[in-house]
């Protein structure tokens, strides 16, 4: 396992660009940036060629600078905003080396929702380009309230019913703690399916150590399982990041 640092979450003092450094000199090889397009896509890649690191996540869909919803793949009637946005983070992601696109469902519900979701889902992944691997992330309600989204079954339909090679899941022990009570329960039934790794503690998403999460028994699943992806830190540090990365040595 590789251990990768969510730059848009850890060392929150320092100017983004400065925090690839901060990762490089923690010994990360990997950072994953939720939105990194408010930056050129040069200055980042510079950021990361200076620490020898690499991007490896980053989401769908950019930012609505005009302050309306944010993710449109469940969003009936939205599918030609959805379709819109994938090709921008495309670009992005095709700029910076991005393996993994993290798509956003939005806010709805019921089966009209679904069958939009599986729809702008199965065009996505065979528009994507080569080498792209997009992923679902459920999250729970306290995190992001009316999310459609926001159960890991549900999600294993999705991805079943896309029935695509280039779509797979997206673990977080924080959203799976708080959505189905037991993260380690959580990884070992879809582990199938996971194709990225997020940690954080529950109930504050803090640092792993902080609360409710069983990380060792989670680390232990993960190796006899034998996922050998990235494990990237998205929490909440508190006042020193640098304190934080006893995780790092379970892996």
């Amino acid at each position: 396992m590789k251990a990768a640092a969510n730059l848009s979450h850890l060392w929150p003092e320092l100017p983004y660009l400065d925090r690839f450094d901060a990762a490089s000199e923690a010994g990360f090889t990997g950072v994953e940036v939720l939105f990194p397009y408010d930056v050129p896509a040069k200055e980042t890649q510079r950021a990361l060629m200076r620490g020898g690191l690499q991007l490896v996540l980053i989401n769908a869909p950019p930012p609505n600078y005009t302050g309306g919803e944010r993710g449109f793949a469940a969003v009936v009637g939205r599918e030609d905003r959805f379709a819109h946005d994938m090709r921008r983070a495309g670009r992005y992601a095709q700029a910076l080396s991005v393996p993994m696109l993290h798509v956003m469902s939005g806010e709805g519900s019921g089966l009209a929702a679904k069958a939009t979701m599986i729809s702008n889902l199965k065009a996505a992944t065979r528009s994507a380009h080569n080498g792209l691997m997009l992923t679902l992330e459920p999250l729970c309600p306290q995190a992001q309230p009316d999310y459609y989204l926001n159960d890991y079954a549900l999600a294993a339909e999705i991805i079943a019913a896309v029935d695509a090679p280039n779509l797979r899941l997206q673990f977080d022990s924080y959203h799976a703690q708080m959505i189905h009570g037991d993260a380690v329960e959580v990884f070992r039934k879809y582990r199938d399916l996971i194709a990225h790794v997020q940690i954080g503690d529950t109930p504050t998403r803090g640092a792993p150590g902080s609360g409710d999460v069983d990380f060792p028994a989670l680390f232990a699943e993960m190796r006899d399982f034998g996922y050998d992806g990235w494990v990237s830190g998205e929490y909440t540090p508190g006042p020193s990041t640098k304190d934080t990365f006893g995780w790092m040595k379970m892996l």
